[in-house]
């Protein structure tokens, strides 16, 4: 027999303008140290345990939303990485380190970076 393992995902997306900058960067895009600003793209994904709303996603976006208060976001020298990493960990304290969660940040959704969280089982 065939062991087939099944996960269950959902995802919500939400875009906010912001301002950073990226003081290190190498000369060839050195453009990029001074404060510029994106919009920048959220997708996260979570699985869920069954197929009736058990994180209802409508409320995920606006628990999201609801972290980030300015109306364009102040970022400093944080990347998209970093973005990603911080709304992570806000997620994984809410809805629980148990399940794989998944957070993408883009910049004006051209380049951008995923970070997940996979739990140990």
């Amino acid at each position: 027999s065939v062991f087939r393992m099944v996960n269950k995902v959902i995802w919500i997306t939400f875009s906010l303008p912001g301002m950073h900058r990226y003081p290190d960067a190498p000369d060839e895009v050195a453009y990029l140290r001074e404060l510029h600003r994106h919009m920048f793209h959220f997708k996260v994904s979570m699985t869920v345990e069954h197929s009736n709303r058990e994180v209802e996603f409508h409320m995920l976006k606006n628990w999201c939303t609801g972290l980030y208060k300015e109306s364009v976001l102040q970022l400093d020298y944080k990347s998209c990485e970093m973005m990603a990493e911080d709304l992570l960990s806000k997620l994984a304290a809410e809805y629980g380190d148990d399940r794989t969660i998944s957070v993408e940040v883009s910049e004006d959704q051209e380049c951008g970076a995923i970070i997940t969280w996979s739990p140990v089982k």
